[in-house]
């Protein structure tokens, strides 16, 4: 599906922005992110600059844009029978991967998303669904768990020399979870 609105989910439209997209995700294995031109994405992906700027209008909005295609989910979170260890397991892996190279690139670009709070629709889902594993038990909204384990995650990787410690996040999923 296109992230910009009003265009048309299948077709043509479709495999257009598929081939641009594997064309950046293709460069990106190869080339610095800096280095990349929309000339050079337009070459490989099979179209021209201008079939680029029309639907993005620039560079970094097509970034963001493969940037939020990349974030969706591989699939469902690990289910580790409780609620506790669905949490901790999701958070530990939110870190892990928001922290790699390629993770902090991903944050940088999405910055540039022309769709704000698709990020947190992403991250929400995930939490709902981990929440909804245990109905019988209270737990935290999905906006708790946002704000005290993926806010201070982003934060410190963005903004700090050093991303968050393990042991702090596991401090984090106890105080979200009332624990």
């Amino acid at each position: 599906m296109a992230i910009k609105e009003g265009l048309r989910p299948g077709g043509r439209s479709a495999r257009v922005q598929e081939s641009i997209h594997s064309a950046v995700r293709e460069l990106l294995e190869t080339h610095q992110r800096s280095t990349l031109t929309v000339p050079q994405i337009a070459a490989r992906a099979g179209v021209t600059p201008s079939t680029i700027y029309r639907r993005w209008g620039d560079l970094s909005v097509l970034l963001a844009d493969v940037a939020l295609a990349r974030m969706q989910p591989d699939g469902e979170p690990a289910n580790t029978g409780s609620l506790r260890g669905d949490v901790r397991a999701w958070a530990e892996q939110y870190l892990d991967e928001m922290s790699s190279e390629p993770g902090r690139n991903m944050l940088r670009d999405v910055q540039c998303s022309q769709t704000p709070g698709y990020c947190v629709a992403i991250i929400g889902a995930q939490l709902q669904a981990i929440l909804e594993r245990y109905p019988d038990q209270p737990g935290p909204s999905v906006d708790r768990l946002i704000n005290l384990l993926a806010a201070p995650t982003v934060f410190r990787i963005l903004f700090s020399a050093a991303a968050l410690e393990v042991e702090e996040l596991h401090r984090l999923v106890d105080i979200a979870l009332g624990q």
